[in-house]
């Protein structure tokens, strides 16, 4: 781990709140608010939870913030938008900023600077009654997922890990409102997809997850990251003290929802009327379950890097995507910004 990430035994969570908020009083500290608009990848859904917690419980106000968030359509347009200069900060997968910043490597930087997914969410959901049990059962099988899907593009990592060839299955390139239904119809074999919203589509749908094989990409061997929070070089560089004050409201409000995922649904609530709380609630203690509390972030504490897994991801995406560059880590992932260790302690030790 690098220095951000360094941990010591006995590290437990400590609250800091009243000491935040004391930074925020008349006279003391900044006085003036700074405004950043956030970009999520998604909807409003389960997972943006600790974002719009943070936002109602006055987290952000507290840091001397005034955040505007928006909900999204996929993390290569969260990632485009905080480019443009669109929106200071967003919400992405760290893949594909990489695939950014070599396709654009005289463009304006972009860094993420707190990993939320551990894991990439990515999975493979497979029929049972088509026989498939392992990886190297997918030979011969049809696939269908959306092209921009990171199960799709990582695809030759996950087959690599696992012993079989790339071009071992048949792909289909469908429209992600189709990609659970031909499943269900058993139209095709298996499809990727994030393991916290095919899994609740197929649900939906009519299949139970007993019907299906879900081989998740962080249990077979991938070893990539999944989203991060990302901020424009330029803000970062000129606003230090608000991108280390946004991480550390959404760091509190993150504790928060660990430690409440019912009570954090509520914000969800406040910004989408309609949604489903019991579904929305599930579908984010999913997302916590599997790609933030895993062993590394008991260990090293949420929101860090691991230097080497972070140089390999890099260089296994650029092969697996086909980049023109490779990004240096440096450039995909900035820990200057993060709290301290000892903050970021959200989960049990590890056993």
């Amino acid at each position: 781990m690098n220095a951000s990430t360094a941990v010591f035994p006995g590290l437990k969570r400590v609250a800091l709140v009243g000491a935040t908020a004391l930074l925020w009083l008349p006279g003391v500290g900044q006085a003036e608010e700074t405004t950043i608009r956030f970009q999520l990848d998604w909807r409003f859904e389960g997972p943006s939870a600790p974002f719009l917690l943070a936002e109602s419980r006055g987290y952000f106000a507290e840091e001397g913030l005034d955040v505007q968030i928006d909900s999204g359509s996929g993390s290569a347009g969260a990632i485009n938008r905080v480019a443009s200069g669109a929106y200071e900060m967003g919400f992405g997968d760290l893949n594909a900023l990489v695939e950014f910043l070599a396709e654009n490597p005289d463009g304006p930087g972009i860094s993420g600077v707190y990993i939320v997914y551990d894991g990439t969410p990515a999975a493979v959901f497979a029929r049972k009654d088509s026989g498939i049990e392992t990886p190297a059962d997918l030979a011969g099988k049809t696939i269908a997922a959306p092209a921009f899907d990171t199960g799709y593009r990582a695809w030759g990592i996950f087959a690599a890990a696992n012993d079989l060839a790339a071009d071992a299955v048949e792909w289909q390139n469908v429209d992600p409102t189709l990609r659970e239904t031909l499943l269900t119809r058993g139209d095709v074999d298996a499809i990727t997809g994030f393991y916290f919203t095919s899994l609740l589509n197929l649900e939906e749908r009519g299949m139970s997850e007993e019907e299906l094989t879900i081989m998740p990409f962080p249990e077979y061997g991938v070893p990539l990251y999944g989203n991060a929070i990302i901020v424009s070089e330029s803000f970062a560089n000129e606003n230090p003290e608000a991108v280390q004050g946004f991480l550390r409201a959404f760091n509190r409000a993150l504790g928060d929802t660990l430690d409440d995922p019912e009570a954090a649904i509520e914000y969800v609530r406040e910004r989408d009327s309609l949604i489903d709380v019991e579904m929305e609630t599930r579908r984010l203690k999913l997302a916590l379950e599997s790609v933030v509390d895993t062993p590394d972030a008991r260990e090293y504490g949420v929101g860090g890097v691991d230097d080497e897994r972070l140089r390999d991801a890099v260089a296994l995406v650029a092969k697996a995507y086909d980049l023109p560059t490779l990004p240096s880590p440096s450039q995909v992932f900035d820990s200057r910004f993060l709290p301290p260790v000892d903050e970021r302690m959200l989960l049990p030790e590890a056993e």
